[in-house]
């Protein structure tokens, strides 16, 4: 297959929405790569539309389903802190970084989900001390390229305020900058997360969402201006894209509760689960249902009869229940009992002490308990898609494509990059494409 390009550069700006596109489509940076190349203002995301199945969809071009990492965190009823999906093998089937590598491509990822052990040659995954005895910078080091990570935290590591933003991102741009002048990565992947932590803790209109966007639209002339500095922006394509939207709320609530009071669930003395039969595991706008035991027709009959007398009353903040089967069918775990999704204003969270339903308090979202705004919503809901914009070697000027879904990205990609991710859920967008 014929490669259109030298340089593929995607930059996942995290919770970019298409609702922003009226305010970026006039920054400097946004606009520039709006004028030179072509976008799609309406993409679809996947279910549920958290940002580990979504980064994992972007280079798989499949559902969480079949490429495995059908959430951010695992399921660990009990864990005050549940591991994520950090590391590649939570990946089922090959990846866009995979082929490169095996294509002979120079590769980089900077601080991109699911990369954590990857065959990638300069690897900063997105990975966090879960544990007291943990450290930050050894975990990366040893998840990551190791020689890589040292020397740009040499350079750098003053940069950054711990996981605080923007800090975290600046020094990821730094990273990249430095990454692109030196090395010419043919394949480069870089996360950005600044617009997404405010969403959450200031919400989704917010003075300070916007300054992240602001603080966006630098970063990208910033990497732009270092292809040129390196001498490889004739050659290279700079794709900018959102992984997933969000939505305000105003409610918490917590399925466990209720299922801890009818038995399915059971806490010691300081109310930690010891033991569950039916266990709500929170995907923020949605959540799964699970059954320990897939053979007890008792308990989920239990759980059934809980969510539906929930639904009834709208007060209670459940808009739509889902089997197993049609959780599968819309990309998500089919190994699920049952899917729930939130209301508007609402979201799901695994507490399991107090009350079912709290509102949401400034204090609340000072300490963390609770945010403003959240994703993991289901895609067909109005006004919750995000962005693509791509310009470039390869890429079509003044292309609008009206509309497109998240796991025909990563097919894109490969066909720009003359790759081939196998049989994959999405398709490479040909509208794009300056062959």
């Amino acid at each position: 297959m014929k490669r259109l390009t030298d340089h593929l550069i995607v930059i996942s700006f995290d919770c970019l929405s298409s609702l922003d596109f009226p305010a970026i489509k006039d920054m400097p940076n946004f606009k520039d790569l709006l004028v030179k190349g072509s976008h799609c203002p309406n993409v679809k995301s996947i279910y549920p539309s958290v940002t580990y199945p979504c980064h994992a969809t972007i280079v798989t071009g499949n559902f969480p389903n079949k490429h495995g990492v059908i959430n951010n965190t695992h399921l660990q009823p009990g864990s005050s802190s549940p591991d994520w999906y950090w590391h590649r093998h939570h990946v089922k089937g090959t990846t866009l970084y995979d082929e490169a590598k095996k294509a002979g491509m120079t590769t980089a990822a900077l601080l991109w989900p699911v990369t954590a052990k990857a065959e990638i040659d300069y690897n900063m995954p997105e990975i966090f001390a879960n544990r007291p005895w943990h450290h930050q910078i050894a975990v990366s080091l040893w998840n990551g390229s190791t020689s890589f990570q040292l020397e740009m935290n040499r350079r750098f590591g003053h940069i950054r305020n711990g996981l605080h933003q923007p800090q975290l991102d600046d020094f990821v741009l730094e990273s990249a900058v430095e990454t692109i002048r030196k090395k010419k990565p043919n394949l480069m992947l870089i996360h950005f997360t600044d617009l997404d932590s405010h969403r959450h803790y200031h919400g989704f209109s917010s003075e300070e969402a916007r300054q992240a966007l602001r603080r966006h639209d630098q970063r990208l002339g910033r990497i732009t201006a270092a292809l040129r500095e390196a001498g490889i922006y004739e050659n290279s394509t700079i794709v900018a894209l959102g992984d997933h939207s969000a939505l305000d709320e105003s409610k918490a609530i917590k399925p466990n509760v209720l299922l801890k009071e009818e038995g399915l669930v059971s806490v010691n003395s300081q109310g930690r689960v010891t033991d569950w039969k039916v266990y709500c595991k929170s995907c923020d706008g949605s959540a799964y249902i699970y059954l320990k035991d897939p053979n007890d027709h008792q308990s989920l009959q239990k759980a059934e009869q809980i969510l539906n007398k929930l639904q009834k009353d709208e007060k209670n903040g459940i808009e739509r229940i889902l089997t197993g089967k049609e959780a599968g069918e819309r990309g998500a775990d089919e190994t699920c009992a049952f899917m729930i999704e939130a209301s508007l204003g609402y979201y799901i969270t695994e507490g399991i002490q107090g009350k079912y339903l709290d509102d949401i308090t400034p204090e609340d979202v000072k300490t963390g308990k609770y945010t403003y705004a959240s994703h993991g919503y289901s895609p067909e809901k109005p006004d919750y898609h995000t962005i693509f914009m791509a310009a470039g070697k390869g890429i079509k000027e003044g292309a609008v494509i009206p509309s497109m879904h998240l796991t025909d990205e990563g097919p894109t990609f490969a066909r720009l990059l003359g790759l081939h991710l196998g049989d994959t859920d999405g398709e490479a967008v040909q509208d794009l494409f300056q062959l």
